[in-house]
């Protein structure tokens, strides 16, 4: 459905725009990332703190973005040029679309794993594995050259198929399909670990704050995580928010997203703490959470090839609408500065894609002695993107809301010209101007290494 005003496509429900928006929001650092980093935090006490942050900075910045992106209903870097005319604002949004080619083609190596991890799944092939034989199969597989090239290129495939389709017909269409086989799956999944004999443990883990576990560290790596599992930062949700139609409520999306993101999060830790506890694992598992730990510990439950199956399904959707979000940050770019239909588009951005991705694939194989300043591709473009152009970019963003945009060209565009009341508006403006700038500044200066919080 195409915007009268404007003729570009956009949404067509606001079941669609909450189901889409949180989906690029949601994905492996829900499922995946979420639960080994409050496992090393502590549990309750990183949940707390975590869901503190995401409302009182998380919620604020992304409404900067759709207050930037539905205002201009442009692209990242056309919405910039189009607010401020004549004005180097809009290198915020080519840093957008620069960390969106680096995501996506470190992302989506991630993702291909996910793709194996169904295929061993199906084929039973944990069976008889112990850890060490499953840590074993997981550095032989991503050590390999073909076969998570091949699943590279099909998840890329697949990303590609759904985008080219349009807005309408491709994003909100199979996001209105992919989110609710998510919280099924995830919900199941819920149900099967915290009737597990002994399970307690696990949620008492996850929901009983343990405050002696809080430290400087905790608190910056939770403040991290809320930023990063939004989406902020990177020109998805600018991109996103101008295909959200004048008429709706960008404070009511805004909170929508963010309750929807951080249930899958805290559903990812109920689907796992229980079942870690009741098979006596240790819950700081690190990143070998999900591909090493959890395909031990679901030979251990009954029904566990079900469960198995259905876990990697889970993490393969939560992976595929977040790299949808990002594929379409640079094909709105393409389309729209470069003049590009949007088939054209689409295979030309997942083609030069892939070309980068294929160099993060090798990076545990064929170029794993391939070093740029020191790190191999894959680890200097997720560096790259998560510690430096997303805080980067989460800052500029906020600063030009708060201090370049004006104050009541957002007011506007907040209460939908005035026909709402949002009293939140004051509350807004005063987070983005002071507390924002300040807590993206630290999570920027921690990941860059110039402060070291213990």
């Amino acid at each position: 459905m195409a915007d009268i005003q404007t003729g570009r496509d956009s949404f067509s429900s606001k079941f669609g725009i909450i189901a889409a928006t949180a989906g690029s929001a949601i994905g492996l650092g829900n499922i995946w990332r979420f639960p080994y980093v409050a496992g090393e935090n502590g549990g309750g006490a990183f949940l707390l703190v975590y869901l503190i942050f995401v409302l009182a900075i998380g919620i604020p910045v992304m409404l900067s973005e759709f207050t930037i992106g539905r205002g201009a209903q442009l692209n990242a870097f056309g919405s910039f040029r189009k607010l401020k005319p004549g004005q180097p604002w809009y290198l915020i949004g080519l840093m957008g679309v620069a960390a969106a080619f680096m995501i996506l083609a470190f992302y989506t190596t991630v993702a291909g794993w996910t793709l194996e991890y169904i295929y061993q799944s199906l084929i039973n092939g944990f069976s008889g594995k112990n850890p060490e034989q499953l840590h074993s199969m997981f550095e032989s597989f991503t050590g390999g050259s073909w076969r998570p090239l091949i699943w590279y290129a099909l998840f890329m495939g697949f990303t590609g198929f759904i985008i080219v389709a349009g807005v309408k017909n491709g994003i909100e269409k199979y996001t209105k399909i992919l989110m609710p086989v998510l919280f099924i799956l995830l919900l199941v999944l819920v149900i099967r670990a915290v009737t597990l004999p002994g399970a307690g443990k696990g949620i008492r883990f996850l929901f009983q704050p343990d405050f002696s576990k809080i430290r400087a560290s905790t608190i910056l790596e939770a403040l991290g995580q809320a930023f990063f599992s939004l989406s902020i930062g990177m020109g998805t949700l600018i991109t996103y928010s101008s295909y959200i139609k004048k008429h709706e409520k960008l404070g009511q999306t805004a909170v929508f997203v963010a309750l929807t993101d951080t249930s899958v999060a805290v559903l990812a830790g109920l689907a796992i703490f229980p079942a870690v506890f009741a098979f006596h694992i240790e819950p700081a598992s690190g990143e070998g959470l999900a591909y090493i730990t959890l395909p031990n510990l679901f030979q251990q439950i009954p029904g566990g090839y079900l469960f198995s199956l259905m876990f990697f399904f889970l993490l393969g959707v939560a992976a595929l609408t977040s790299t949808i979000s990002v594929l379409e940050v640079i094909v709105a770019f393409f389309s729209e500065e470069l003049k590009m239909t949007r088939k054209a588009a689409t295979w030309t951005a997942t083609l030069s894609v892939s070309i980068l991705g294929a160099m993060c694939v090798f990076s545990t194989s064929l170029m794993a002695n391939v070093h740029i300043f020191g790190k191999t591709v894959f680890d200097l473009l997720n560096f790259t993107s998560a510690n430096i152009l997303l805080p980067l970019g989460g800052f500029f963003i906020v600063l030009f809301v708060a201090w370049f945009y004006g104050t009541e060209k957002t007011k506007r565009e907040l209460s939908n010209n005035g026909t709402l009341k949002a009293r939140y508006i004051p509350l807004f403006i005063f987070i983005i101007k002071f507390l924002a700038p300040i807590a993206i500044a630290f999570v920027f200066l921690q990941g860059v290494g110039l402060i070291k919080l213990s």
